[in-house]
């Protein structure tokens, strides 16, 4: 019996070598945004939702009683600097008179020791200045990071504090963002040594559609027990704003590519007693059974390591017909028409509806 086929050729081609995994898009910087001294809020410069960049004013804090504290410790500065230039003085004068004996060494080192005490209260002035300008410059909240803003948590008015948990706002970076995802414990010795030569690309999808293009960041520093798998971390630009924190998502990692390797098509690959084989198609219109050692599958190709060789031809359908040897057409044009060998001939025998000629 001929079975009829479709075959298609091996080829050499270059073969990406991917990992396939399963991971969650995560924030590349979260910050809540809190308080940082306690007052009623004046007024909410954000919209919920928005980009903001770092620097950006987002909410202010009823300054007065910050700036009455600020000009307090201004003018205590002043005062105490006007004590230690007397005291300077009083101490050129007690200096030079206990040089010509007119006063006493004790009376210069007194004097000297006064002056060493008003310049300490002079910097302790300055120290109390700077801490009174941090908490008035608190008052104004400006944004940490580039990023975007949450749901507003406190509206203006309210009074606010330090220990507020909720803060005013979270802020989170996504533009880049991250992915964390896992790969088995088996398959870490060659991630780490492509990472250390290059840089590894990483692709995240749902589905078919691929979201975007990054590459790995982070590999982990230990296997997760539990599971025998090990989470790594991939960095994407994210411009178009496909990939969001929280985000269920596929992760594809290019590990190798395998150049100029013997490929057939995946369909053309059967399992059976012997392991991996394919139908290769003979010079005499038959097929063999031949074995092959499969480097890597994927549902398009295959890479064979051996057992074909590139320009011969595979049978890639009609399995359920075929064995060893078995005879075949080809029926979707790859290789010229592949047909049976002309029987002998035998006479034709006269069907009783046919009439019968006279001699």
């Amino acid at each position: 019996m001929v079975v009829p086929v479709l075959v298609e050729s091996v080829k050499n081609a270059d073969v990406p070598v991917y990992l396939d995994g399963v991971g969650s898009v995560r924030a590349y910087k979260t910050v809540t945004v809190q308080p940082q001294v306690s007052g009623r809020l004046t007024s909410v410069n954000f919209k919920e939702g928005q980009d903001v960049r770092k620097g950006d004013v987002l909410a202010r804090i009823d300054p007065v009683t910050y700036q009455a504290a600020y000009d307090q410790a201004v003018a205590k500065k002043a005062m105490d600097q006007a004590a230690l230039e007397n005291a300077r003085r009083d101490l050129d004068r007690y200096t030079g008179l206990a040089k010509s004996d007119y006063a006493s060494q004790q009376q210069a080192d007194t004097q000297r020791a006064a002056v060493a005490q008003a310049e300490a209260l002079v910097r302790q002035d300055q120290a109390a200045i700077d801490n009174a300008k941090a908490n008035l410059d608190y008052t104004t909240i400006v944004a940490p990071i580039d990023g975007r803003t949450g749901i507003r948590q406190v509206d203006e008015g309210n009074l606010v504090t330090p220990s507020d948990a909720a803060g005013i706002v979270v802020i989170t970076q996504v533009k880049p963002i991250s992915v964390l995802f896992t790969l088995p414990e088996t398959k870490v010795s060659d991630v780490a040594a492509a990472a250390s030569a290059r840089s590894i690309p990483v692709t995240a999808s749902t589905g078919s559609q691929m979201l975007d293009q990054g590459a790995l960041d982070v590999i982990d520093n230990q296997v997760d027990q539990t599971t025998g798998t090990v989470k790594m971390k991939a960095t994407f630009e994210n411009l178009a704003g496909r990939l969001w924190p929280g985000q269920f998502v596929n992760v594809r990692l290019l590990l190798k590519t395998l150049t100029n390797a013997v490929v057939v098509p995946a369909a053309a690959v059967q399992q059976g007693s012997i392991g991996s084989y394919v139908y290769v198609v003979q010079d005499d219109s038959t097929v063999k059974l031949t074995k092959v050692e499969i480097t890597q599958q994927d549902e398009a190709q295959a890479v064979i390591a051996k057992g074909v060789s590139p320009g011969e031809q595979v049978v890639t359908s009609g399995f359920a017909s075929l064995q060893d040897r078995s005879r075949i057409t080809v029926s979707n044009g790859n290789s010229p028409q592949v047909s049976e060998e002309p029987a002998t001939r035998r006479p034709r025998r006269a069907s009783s509806a046919e009439p019968t000629r006279a001699p």
